[in-house]
């Protein structure tokens, strides 16, 4: 192989940056390196149970909360300059690998890492309670690193490698728990998720077939191009192989089998983030990169959307077990984002990045306040527990104002991009759409209403016998005092506090929507971005 120095200086200049990189754009590959990093070295804290677990647990707290202000800095400065770029190893794109940050992936990486933190707080109230010798910590940092990855990385091959980071460390923390019902629900995620994956890597091999690149801003100004059913084809694998990530119709089934089995940290995290990468892609690749062919779909993204939220209303409807109730929410809500982009509108675009990311703070505190509710009543079936009002009645309205914020009813923060969607729908006279979106809202309404009723507001039941044999069920639940920490209620109340601060003032968060769904609707900035000068 020649050297640089046989290569002709024009060349040379095309393909590669001479210029030292700006040290502020270090923030945006920050919110990958800090997690990646920590969590490498506190893997080789392993071997040292005891001390070294509560050493563990403080080192992830701490870099969690550095990924935080790397992210508050990067989203600053993303809102103040546009969409910035940086390139790994001084090539240039379409050569090298661009990690590129505008407001939507600022915005969701910030979310992810206020989560993460939130999560890992909660996990120093679950330690010593049948918790393995070695914690769930070195995996929240990589899971946090794939999922940062994902939203941040400017090349579509690097989204598929960020899935493979963010599937790996989720295998690990399901695999972490010893009990029966956690390996069998990572079995049911690893399959189908490795199945998504699968099909999300032959849809990148033939986009690099038909196009030649992997960089996101050059396709941007290919794929628009691209007619017919090729452009059909590879849309249609992007969406299944998305639709198995982020759980909707007709493969949800895996997630309400498996996000009840994990410790509850666990469960909230996956819920918080992991389906909300799914949901991310869609936009990143449909809505930016493939809007033609996005078109043709939306009438099949559309009933997916419906039967999704239909899907996730009726279980909550159905369910009895508190631990496995959020996950029908989670569903119905996966719902809801894919109504929005199946309207292919600006109203639509905004409404499911405004839902977005107000579920993650949103499914956060409620897994969590689900299974500190079965816990504190000894018991997740509705039908045996019961008098949590009496016990703990500030806990309970936490509770309260999630279920109003899931079910979409004002002024919580569920109401909001649930209106932007209707309106969107009723304007291109999608009614039935529109109808789905309320009538899944009805259900989840009523659900959450009775199990209110049964978990809150019913007298206490008395206690049924615990047999022995492994510390699961009731028995697992009753392992710790039946009182709430501070490292609990902590993570919880603020999580409680970001959802009904997003329903109470939504401006904001609406702002910074519209301007995402801006941006995918013209990435002009985002191409700019990468290729100064050039347009989609």
């Amino acid at each position: 192989m020649a050297s640089t120095a046989a290569v002709s200086p024009a060349l040379l200049e095309q393909a590669m940056s001479i210029a030292p990189v700006p040290p502020e754009h270090w923030l945006i590959v920050a919110p990958v390196l800090v997690p990646l990093a920590g969590g490498a070295a506190l893997i080789a804290l392993r071997h040292r149970p005891g001390a070294g677990r509560a050493l563990v647990g403080r080192l992830s707290i701490l870099l969690l909360a550095l990924t935080l202000a790397a992210n508050i800095g990067l989203f600053l400065m993303v809102v103040e300059k546009g969409a910035l770029t940086m390139v790994m190893g001084r090539w240039l794109p379409p050569f090298g690998i661009a990690f590129t940050a505008d407001r939507l992936g600022a915005a969701f990486s910030l979310s992810a890492a206020a989560i993460a933190l939130l999560a890992a707080i909660f996990t120093r109230g679950e330690a010593g309670t049948g918790a393995p010798a070695y914690g769930p910590e070195p995996f929240h940092l990589l899971l946090l690193a794939g999922v940062s990855g994902a939203f941040l990385t400017g090349d579509i091959f690097n989204l598929y490698v960020w899935f493979e980071v963010l599937l790996i460390a989720s295998f690990g923390l399901l695999a972490l728990g010893p009990d029966r019902a956690e390996l069998d629900g990572a079995l049911k995620y690893g399959f189908l998720n490795l199945a998504g994956t699968t099909l999300f890597l032959v849809a990148v091999g033939l986009v690099y077939g038909v196009t030649g690149t992997l960089n996101m801003a050059d396709l941007a100004m290919r794929l628009p191009a691209m007619e017919g059913v090729p452009a059909v084809t590879l849309a249609a694998l992007f969406l299944f192989a998305f639709s198995m990530k982020a759980a909707a119709f007709p493969v949800q089934f895996w997630l309400p089998a498996a996000y009840h089995t994990p410790r509850a940290s666990t469960a909230a995290l996956f819920a918080a983030l992991l389906t909300k990468v799914g949901v991310y892609a869609m936009l990143r690749v449909l809505v930016m990169l493939m809007p033609a062919p996005l078109e043709e779909l939306s009438l099949l993204i559309a009933a997916i959307a419906a039967a999704t939220m239909l899907f996730g209303g009726l279980g909550v409807l159905a369910e009895r077990d508190l631990r496995r109730l959020p996950g029908f929410v989670l569903i119905s809500g996966i719902g809801t984002m894919l109504a929005g982009i199946a309207l292919h509108s600006p109203g639509g675009a905004t409404g499911a990045i405004f839902y977005g990311l107000q579920s993650m703070a949103l499914m956060l505190a409620l897994y969590l306040a689900l299974f500190e509710a079965a816990r504190l009543a000894g018991t997740p079936d509705l039908m045996k527990g019961g008098g949590l009002y009496a016990r703990h009645p500030l806990f309970s309205g936490l509770v309260l104002a999630l279920f109003f914020a899931a079910a979409g009813l004002p002024p919580f923060s569920g109401f909001w991009p649930k209106a932007l969607i209707v309106k969107a729908a009723l304007d291109i006279g999608a009614w039935w759409l529109a109808g789905a979106v309320l009538l899944s809202g009805f259900f989840l309404t009523v659900g959450l209403a009775r199990a209110y009723m049964l978990a809150f507001w019913h007298p206490q039941r008395p206690p049924a016998p615990v047999g022995r044999g492994p510390q699961t069920g009731q028995a697992a639940l009753s392992a710790r005092p039946q009182k709430l920490a501070l490292t609990t209620i902590l993570p919880l109340a603020v999580a409680a506090l970001a959802v009904i601060g997003f329903g109470l003032f939504p401006e904001r968060l609406l702002q910074l929507s519209g301007d995402a769904a801006s941006g995918l609707a013209d990435p002009a900035a985002y191409v700019g971005s990468v290729f100064p000068g050039a347009k989609p």
